[in-house]
């Protein structure tokens, strides 16, 4: 039954996400993402809320691998789908004028009505739209199947003729004549219906004549002319509390008792068909199709998109090639003209936390941040920023970025750094995966050192694949000894290159080179202690 369907989960599994922090939303900068995605706020809220829930069970994202592929390679399925959800949506409205049992008959005949037709039109254009396109995914197949049954059954086309029936029956009804009683005060005090007719007003020639004549008597008139019809009542109130409309509403349906009469009957044929029940698949449609249209224009602009390859859960690998950060693929799509550099770059047992260090402003931060995006992407079946990826999905992200000051004022930053630290380490496991900018970077290098080397070895014990990034070059000098401690993945060094005192932004595993990247910045800039010397005796000479 489609109840029970899902885009997001295959058949028979339930949801067991776990859910980002915010602050890991913020240091992934999930709100910018969100708002480059779509202009729609109700479309980010959604994209937000269903990117905050991390899933890892390698059968559900390969799953949601599978649909956004099939949801990708096919443009006029997604303009399909557009389609459908404007349909959806008007559906989903209508949903709460059936739900009023305070409505006249005829009015939730007519909702049920309304409700049936979108429910045939929702079903035949996703039947025509899945067997129109070669789909692969299970999870499409899967709808494809339910709604090729669904239209093949006869009670569907009988359905379909009897709606277009009852609404040419209804349709023939364009107006209604009202009788109004008046009393000795000109006050009106009964209100009747005298006809239901099939065509609408128009202005008759001998109420034109009366209209004229009464335009003469301003005391009568007001001297405003007749201009035709006008609307006394808005449709969103005809169902409500509305005395004089309710009134007319019960008059009505019992003025056309043969035609209640047939509604009733027909519609009764399909009392267990439920158009709303399509109307959950709103926010995953949405989902997708977004993700889809944005991920094709950075691969128009010839940045590449890779379908994440899921590995098993017990690995905790992931394996990289021509990495990089999405924000810069966004930058890129506003017209910004820049260089995007691409790495390779995996998490195994050999290199399961790096310790990585490079100059300022050489990409440290861009870096660490694309590696927790390219996890969140992937284990929502999103398409990655890389050349190609396979991964071991994590159980969650943690992040540990500098903080807003207004967040230490009561702790201080050193303390407010440590509780974040402790409150991490409570919660992460060895399939976590944790990120670190800077971190402890606010207090003395010599007391920063000495918990970042605390942290660094309790990231040992704990096994969670990390890249910590850091100024603190002393912290990846001695690597061997940290790698005896008790773990089964080891720490390695990551840096961040550089070439003839310029930032390449290449990321390799190297020892930390310290010293040698302010050496060449200063040969560059002509302020070494020699170049300088050099300057000022030609400056004395």
């Amino acid at each position: 039954m489609m109840d029970n369907f899902s885009l997001l989960y295959p058949e028979g599994k339930e949801p067991s996400f776990m859910t980002l922090s915010d602050e890991t939303c913020n240091d992934l900068s999930l709100e910018y993402l969100c708002e480059h995605i779509t202009e729609s706020e109700y479309e980010q809220n959604v994209i937000r809320h269903m990117m905050m829930r991390l899933e890892s069970d390698p059968e559900v994202l390969r799953y949601r691998c599978d649909i956004f592929e099939d949801i990708l390679r096919f443009p006029k399925l997604r303009e399909k789908i557009k389609d459908l959800l404007q349909q959806l949506d008007y559906l989903k409205d209508l949903e709460k004028s059936v739900k009023d049992n305070t409505a006249a008959p005829i009015w939730q005949l007519i909702n049920r009505l309304q409700e049936l037709d979108v429910y045939v039109n929702c079903i035949t254009g996703i039947n025509e739209s899945l067997t129109e396109n070669a789909i692969q995914s299970e999870g499409l197949k899967r709808m494809q199947q339910f709604v090729s049954s669904v239209y093949s059954e006869s009670g569907f086309e009988n359905l379909n003729e009897d709606i277009k029936g009852l609404m040419n029956e209804l349709g023939k009804i364009q107006s209604v004549s009202l009788g109004v009683n008046l009393d000795n005060r000109m006050r009106p005090v009964e209100v009747g219906i005298v006809s239901l007719n099939d065509a609408k007003f128009s202005k008759p020639k001998f109420l034109n004549k009366f209209l004229d004549f009464a335009s003469k008597k301003s005391e009568i008139h007001g001297g405003t002319s007749f201009d035709g019809m006008t609307r006394i009542h808005t449709v969103g109130k005809v169902a409500g509390d509305d005395k004089l409309m309710s009134t007319l509403s019960r008059v009505i349906t019992e003025m056309l008792g043969s035609t209640v009469k047939q509604l009733k009957n027909k519609l009764s044929r399909y009392v267990n068909i439920s158009g709303y029940s399509l109307t959950k698949l709103i926010p995953e449609f949405i989902f997708y199709v977004r993700w889809a249209e944005f991920c094709e224009k950075l691969i128009q602009l010839g940045l590449p998109m890779a379908k994440p390859k899921i590995l098993d859960l017990a690995s905790r690998e992931m394996h990289a090639k021509g990495l990089y950060n999405l924000k810069l693929g966004i930058q890129r799509l506003e017209g910004k003209e820049l260089e995007i550099i691409c790495n390779d770059f995996e998490f195994t047992a050999e290199h399961g936390i790096y310790i990585m260090t490079g100059p300022n402003r050489g990409g440290k931060t861009t870096f660490t941040q694309a590696v927790g995006i390219i996890f969140l992407m992937a284990q929502h079946g999103i398409y990655v920023p890389a050349e190609a990826m396979e991964l071991a999905p994590c159980d969650n992200i943690y992040t540990h970025f500098p903080a807003d000051e207004n967040q230490t004022v009561n702790l201080g930053r050193l303390g407010e750094e440590s509780k974040r630290l402790s409150e991490i380490f409570e919660a992460a496991t060895e399939k976590s995966v944790l990120l670190f900018n800077e971190s402890l970077a606010t207090t003395s290098f010599a007391e920063g050192l000495y918990i970042a080397k605390d942290v660094v070895k309790a990231l040992r014990y704990l096994g969670a694949r990390t890249v910590f990034n850091t100024h603190m070059h002393e912290l990846a000098m001695d690597l061997d000894t940290m790698n005896a401690l008790e773990g089964d993945i080891k720490v390695a060094s990551l840096i961040t290159g550089i070439h003839e005192g310029l930032r390449s932004y290449k990321v390799f595993l190297a020892p930390p080179e310290g010293v040698s990247y302010a050496k060449d910045i200063a040969e560059k800039y002509g302020v070494t202690f020699d170049q300088l010397r050099t300057s000022i005796h030609n400056h004395r000479s």
